[in-house]
């Protein structure tokens, strides 16, 4: 088993509120097309998406699944996105779904959003504006002995469970797809990968199905070829990332599935395993 500093990190309270969905004045979005569509998109409670269903053929844009939160004061929310990792316990704090638990699935860069999955039977309970408090754990998690790689965003229990091993000096992971890097898009030159997300362009569908893109899920964990997320994100020949899909596809040129990243190396040290099952639900025990 892979050995982390996991017991020298700190978990500590962050907190949102589920969040309105909101539109500007004109209800347009404009696709890669050129063609116009009303759509649902960012925010509120989604009921009938969750994590380990399809990320791809949903009318709508950049849908997050299950349960948005945010906090309206800019710093506190700030520390909210970047401090809550994939995994991390969520508790209902107020509303009549009070002491309801969940688990936080991703981050959405733009609009700033910390998505958490839920229960059907607990987001019947929710409204908009339940306070909702992020055990953050996770930030500052390494392997030992592989300080050339970064890990982020990832509940260290939860990274624990992804079956990854060490082989020659090699990290391998289980990941659903690989992502060649020219799909990359919205989100590329972020200052951080630390928080928030960035998209694996559709618009060529052919591209995408040709790399098997087509049958993602959220919760699926990819590779991202010759991508460097240190500090921030870009392309670097020979460089990994390793991120979880988060949001759904989008109609905007530049846009489609998120990804937040949860690994990456700017050497070739780490090693993708496919695995149809490599999905977030599968360690998490979300059905």
């Amino acid at each position: 088993m892979l050995k982390t500093n996991k017991d020298r990190l700190i978990i500590q309270s962050v907190q949102g509120k589920i969040h309105h969905p909101v539109s500007a004045p004109s209800p347009y979005r404009i696709s890669h097309e050129g063609i116009p569509h009303v759509l649902p998109a960012t925010g509120g409670i989604t009921y009938n998406v969750k994590v380990g269903d399809p990320a791809m053929g949903w009318v709508g844009d950049h849908i997050e699944p299950g349960v948005t939160i945010r906090n309206e004061n800019t710093a506190e929310n700030a520390a909210l996105n970047t401090l809550s990792c994939i995994g991390n316990e969520a508790r209902v704090v107020s509303g009549d779904a009070k002491g309801a638990k969940g688990f936080v699935t991703g981050t959405h860069g733009g609009v700033e959003h910390v998505i958490i999955y839920f229960s059907e039977e607990d987001m019947e309970k929710m409204a908009v504006d339940d306070k909702i408090l992020v055990k953050a754990w996770g930030q500052g998690l390494q392997i030992e002995g592989h300080p050339e790689i970064k890990i982020m965003n990832i509940d260290p229990e939860l990274f624990l469970k992804l079956g990854i091993t060490e082989e020659g000096g090699i990290i391998k992971v289980p990941v659903a797809a690989v992502v060649p890097p020219y799909l990359m898009g919205s989100g590329i030159g972020s200052s951080s990968a630390f928080s928030g997300d960035y998209d694996i362009m559709t618009a060529d569908w052919d591209e995408v199905v040709k790399n098997g893109l087509d049958k993602l899920r959220f919760g699926d964990i990819v590779l991202i070829k010759d991508a460097d997320n240190t500090f921030g994100r870009g392309y670097l020949k020979g460089a990994v990332s390793i991120g979880v899909v988060i949001h759904s596809d989008c109609i905007k040129m530049g846009h489609g599935p998120g990804i937040t990243t949860i690994m990456t190396c700017k050497e070739s040290k780490i090693h993708g395993v496919i695995d149809r099952n490599a999905n977030i639900a599968n360690y998490l025990g979300i059905k």
